[in-house]
């Protein structure tokens, strides 16, 4: 049963700090995504960026489903129609792109399932506006930066913003952005410290996100 778009949404606003993330080792998948869900984050991004994108996030839907079935785990650069449908046909809670492609919104129209499509101007966000989009990832958020989502959020009033790129787990990183406008943050590395990963030092990241989830609690 499809997930409406608006519960989608209202997770990522809720949830503040979007984790994205691959992984080629299915066990290490599951194990971050685990660290996330014990740190009190609810929104997982999956990247499909390897060869084995698809089983990882199989296994790590079934370990989600298990245990835990209020987490939405959603599968992110998705280039083109044929991943999205493989990937909402997987059980994907919703699709990210780092992209803006029509034919991408109609594959996810017809799966029912949420698209969150990329932009970086404002051409792309009315594009993306224009197929029903109203929620879209600003990517790379490291060139655009927070003055760019106060000069066009003006442009666009019922769009909602996150960037993805360019954000530090600092609270005043996060609150410059929010404070731009945007709902939410997406943070690869800069959340997911790739040492301690490395290490397999799961409790040493649970104990690393709970301080940036405790940040964002408290803005």
């Amino acid at each position: 049963m499809a997930i409406a778009a608006s519960t989608i949404v209202s997770a990522f606003e809720k949830s503040k700090i979007i984790p994205v993330f691959y992984h080629d080792d299915e066990a290490t998948c599951i194990q971050v995504m685990t660290a996330c869900y014990a740190a009190g984050i609810r929104v997982f991004e999956f990247t499909n960026r390897g060869e084995h994108a698809r089983r990882n996030f199989a296994a790590m839907r079934d370990k989600k489903l298990v245990e835990m079935p209020d987490l939405y785990l959603g599968i992110g650069t998705i280039k083109n129609a044929e991943e999205a449908k493989a990937f909402a046909g997987a059980g994907a809670d919703f699709i990210i792109s780092p992209i803006t492609d029509v034919s991408i919104a109609d594959a996810c129209k017809e799966a029912d399932i949420v698209w969150v499509p990329g932009c970086m101007t404002p051409s792309e966000i009315a594009t993306a506006e224009k197929t029903g989009a109203r929620f879209v990832k600003l990517f790379p958020g490291s060139l655009l930066g927070p003055d760019y989502v106060t000069a066009i959020k003006p442009l666009f009033p019922d769009m909602k913003f996150m960037p993805t790129g360019g954000v530090a787990p600092t609270k005043e990183s996060i609150q410059t952005w929010l404070n731009a406008g945007v709902v939410c943050v997406g943070m690869g590395s800069n959340l997911l410290n790739k040492d301690l990963i490395a290490k397999q030092d799961w409790d040493a990241l649970k104990t690393q996100l709970s301080k940036v989830v405790d940040i964002v609690k408290s803005l």
